[in-house]
């Protein structure tokens, strides 16, 4: 049977490492899917962080 080329990715927020004041602990992570061969690179959105309580880039992880 034939490999699927969709794939489930992590994104996790850049803001919610770095920045030591935000409003709660933790990090904004969101799963999604990416097509492995449209988008061979890591992608980056912009999603709504409850954590830092405002719009920020979202990064994928491994």
């Amino acid at each position: 049977m034939a490999k699927g080329v969709r794939l489930v990715i992590t994104l996790e927020c850049t803001e919610c490492r770095t920045n030591p004041d935000k409003r709660s602990n933790g990090v904004s992570r969101y799963t999604t899917q990416k097509n492995r061969r449209n988008t061979t690179n890591r992608i980056e959105l912009k999603k709504f962080c409850t954590h830092c309580n405002k719009h920020a880039i979202h990064k994928e992880i491994k």
